[in-house]
Parts: structure tokens; C-alpha cells; sequence
């Protein structure tokens, strides 16, 4: 039976930074979340036209800024102008979309750990692999490194081309025959599952592989409770008021 490699990750994660309390992905989300005592966030990176990693969740801007259209399509200095707050209220008016630099930059000085979740734009799919991956290790270096975490295999394949070391999840919304298989040929150390398709078996089989075992996005007690007496290895979570982070779910 294969030794899961170390885990140097808190149980608990905040979804998207503060979950539901703050606007997704921006660095007052990370904020909100450490003011809560979450010691780790997952979050979504993806690339620019020109190629500059950043924070967003949709393909397109319209949801959570004042932009339109495909992200992907816009360059930098253009993105960096939008407003990324004022859509989840007036007191965040102003925040803007964090580059990957600025979140290293803000986990260096608080200690934050990160899952970071890769979301392509259309057709980028391996190239925000290898990108994200390169500039995160640079980034990171001589710190505990971000858990890279993609539904998208071709992703996660560049990233372990790219580098190696840093370590990776498969992010899964059902089991799947050859999941286990899947996740151990990309060379995940993880795998991050809807979590009404986890149960004991499944934690346990993938233990036995040497994967983690995450669960998204649990915000129910019970579910928790459940959850945890399954083995499992960590909850994501929007209700970071609702779940004190030191303490079992």
C-alpha cells in the first residue's frame, strides 16, 4: 500500500477566500477568512491574453466585476482597472482582481496557505498548467507550496511537467470508474470530490493509493460530521462563520 506523501494542510478551507462573506477570489475575501481563523483558502487562478496569472472563477468577468466578456481575451493593464467588489456590496467597491503575485506577496506576510484551483479559458487548458505552476513555484519558493487542484487532466499534466514538486489534486464531481487510476497517473497527491459522492469505501480506497481525500463545498453540521468519520482529509467550505477552524466539524 502506497505512504500518502506529507500533508502540510489545515483541515478546514475556505472557499474562494470567505466564502459567501466577502467578494470571491479578491485579497478582502482572504482577509475576511483569516479574521475568521482559517489558516488556508482555495481560490481560482486563471491567464490574461498577455498571460499574467490572476484570480477568477467564471471564464467570463460579468458575474463578480464591471467588466464583460471572456477573461481570456483581455489583457492585463485592462483587467487591472475593473472593480472586483462593489457587485457583493458598497463597502468593497474598489476591490480589485489580485494577480498571482499580490496573493503570494499577502501569504508570504500572514502565513496563508493556498489551494489553487486552475480554470482555463477556452483552449488554455495546458498552458495555464505549466504557467500557473512555473510562477507559483518562483513565487512560493521557501514556503510551505500551494496544493494545484484542476477538474481539467490536461492541466494538471502540464503543471507536473512544469514542476514536478509542487503538489496536485484532481478535482472530481463523481467517482468514476478509473478515478483512482486517473489521479495517481497525473501524480496528485489529492483528490478533491463533490461530497455527496464520498463515503467510507471511497475515502478508504483512495487512502490506500496514498491520495488525500478533500470534499467541496460542505456547509452543513451533519454533513461535516459525517464526513469526518469517514476519514476524510479536509472540507472546503463557504460557511466559514458557522465552522471554527481549530475545532472537529
Amino acid at each position: 500500500m502506497p505512504s500518502p506523501a506529507p500533508w502540510p494542510y489545515p483541515f478546514w478551507i475556505a472557499h474562494r477566500g470567505a466564502g459567501k462573506l466577502a467578494p470571491e477570489n479578491t485579497l478582502a475575501a482572504f482577509r475576511a477568512g483569516q479574521a475568521h481563523g482559517y489558516h488556508m483558502a482555495e481560490c481560482d487562478v486563471t491567464l490574461s491574453a498577455d498571460e499574467q496569472p490572476f484570480l477568477l472563477h467564471d471564464a467570463t468577468l460579468d458575474r463578480t466585476t464591471d467588466g464583460h466578456g471572456l477573461a481570456a481575451d483581455q489583457a492585463w493593464p485592462a483587467l487591472a482597472d475593473l472593480d472586483a467588489g462593489a457587485w457583493h456590496g458598497p463597502r468593497f467597491r474598489g476591490e480589485r482582481l489580485p494577480t498571482l503575485a499580490s496573493l503570494a506577496e499577502h501569504a508570504r506576510h500572514s502565513g496563508l496557505l493556498l489551494n489553487l484551483e486552475l480554470k482555463p479559458g477556452p483552449g488554455q487548458a495546458a498552458r495555464t498548467g505549466t504557467v500557473v505552476a512555473r510562477v507559483a513555484a518562483g513565487l512560493w519558493a521557501g514556503l510551505t507550496p500551494p496544493l494545484l487542484s484542476s477538474f481539467e487532466t490536461a492541466s494538471l499534466a502540464a503543471a507536473r511537467d512544469a514542476v514536478e514538486a509542487l503538489p496536485r489534486a484532481l478535482l472530481l464531481e463523481r467517482l468514476a470508474t478509473g478515478w483512482r487510476e486517473a489521479a495517481c497517473g497525473l501524480g496528485c497527491a489529492a483528490i478533491v470530490v463533490q461530497h455527496r459522492a464520498l463515503d467510507t469505501d471511497a475515502i478508504r480506497q483512495a487512502h490506500e493509493a496514498g491520495l488525500r481525500v478533500l470534499s467541496y463545498t460542505v456547509n452543513g453540521a451533519a454533513e461535516a460530521r459525517r464526513l469526518r468519520a469517514a476519514g476524510i482529509d479536509g472540507l472546503i467550505t463557504d460557511a466559514i462563520d458557522r465552522f471554527a477552524p481549530d475545532t472537529p466539524g
